[in-house]
């Protein structure tokens, strides 16, 4: 089978991931250029990665010999850079979020659906190994009715991480801790529970930090079957935990804290499922492994071949965006 040639545009922090996914993935994939169009970017990556390099963005998106790109840019530049990749025949997998507003967001969805591209966003918290099991639990309806959930995300990021330019800016990322971090755990636990609708919500900007956008966001929400939940979210608490998904159902409950699972069900049974390590909750934002995305991106590749949907497509992340947007709404932001 031929290999997928892939180019990746951006070269900031949330490249190493991909990149050690993609070193894996050789005999599938074949990496022809990565860009961006800061030289202090390009010599940092040559560090650590022997890819050939290029500042030349605009050929990478044009160029023919490029199947797919690899969009890890900041959230105020995906709109256009998607436009110019389904303009090149490209499929893409874009770094969450899809852009900074619902409407350039939705506009991405759509121009790539009517391209009859592959478009994928990088959410990788559904490949987490204590995902996938809670996930084949509940299609099997081992949770019986879901009587009540919640999510939790307790975070920290110190003032040093705000004060990098443009980090949390609306004009840059299009908000804060929802959007830049808590996604990732809120679009897991969406995609668990279902879709929700959002009763209540409250944000605030804590004195913790100084920043534009909110660090502290929580919502009251009613699931589809009319089951009450709690939605938590912060990056001002010290040094930072596990984010955690709690799901009770008439059968059990089952907890996922960080990468792990516990499930306790109502006859006594129990099972659990524990992954040691990190998960980038504290002060290192990139402190966890790759295997996360080296399976999302797996998924992605197979969707290219087999003319389907990737796991996480732009429709699954819009409407996780959406639901930030709800919660910032409700809550006067």
């Amino acid at each position: 089978m031929a290999r997928i040639r892939i180019g990746i545009i951006g070269l900031g922090n949330a490249v190493e991931p991909h990149a050690k996914s993609l070193m894996d993935l050789d005999n599938r994939v074949e990496v022809v250029v990565a860009a961006s169009r800061s030289e202090d970017r390009l010599r940092n990556f040559a560090q650590r990665f022997s890819f050939p390099m290029t500042t030349d963005v605009e050929g990478v998106l044009a160029s023919r010999d490029i199947d797919a790109v690899w969009i890890l840019t900041p959230p105020n530049s995906h709109f256009e850079l998607v436009k110019q990749a389904a303009q090149g025949r490209k499929h893409v997998l874009l770094e969450k979020p899809l852009d900074i507003t619902l409407e350039r967001a939705a506009a991405i969805v759509a121009a790539m659906r009517g391209s009859g591209l592959t478009l994928g966003v990088t959410l990788q918290h559904r490949f987490r190994p204590a995902t996938l099991r809670l996930k084949a639990i509940m299609a099997e309806d081992g949770l019986g009715t879901i009587g009540a959930a919640s999510c939790t995300v307790p975070w920290w990021r110190p003032q040093a991480y705000y004060d990098q330019p443009g980090r949390c800016t609306l004009a840059r990322d299009g908000g804060g801790v929802l959007l830049t971090q808590a996604i990732h755990t809120l679009d897991l636990f969406r995609s668990l529970v279902g879709d929700m609708t959002v009763t209540a919500a409250t944000a605030a900007t804590t004195p913790v930090h100084r920043m534009e956008t909110e660090d502290f966001a929580a919502a009251l929400v009613l699931l589809a079957n009319g089951a009450p939940g709690v939605i938590q979210a912060t990056t001002a608490a010290y040094p930072g935990g596990e984010e955690r998904i709690e799901i009770m159902g008439s059968l059990g409950t089952a907890w996922l804290a960080g990468g792990n699972l516990r499930v306790a069900w109502l006859d006594g049974r129990e099972e659990v499922l524990r992954q040691e390590g990190p998960t980038g909750g504290g002060a290192n934002v990139m402190d966890f492994p790759h295997d996360w995305h080296r399976l999302l991106i797996t998924d992605f590749l197979d969707a290219i071949k087999e003319g389907r949907d990737p796991v996480v497509s732009g429709e699954e992340a819009l409407k996780s965006q959406e639901l930030i947007g709800e919660i910032l709404e409700k809550a006067g932001w």
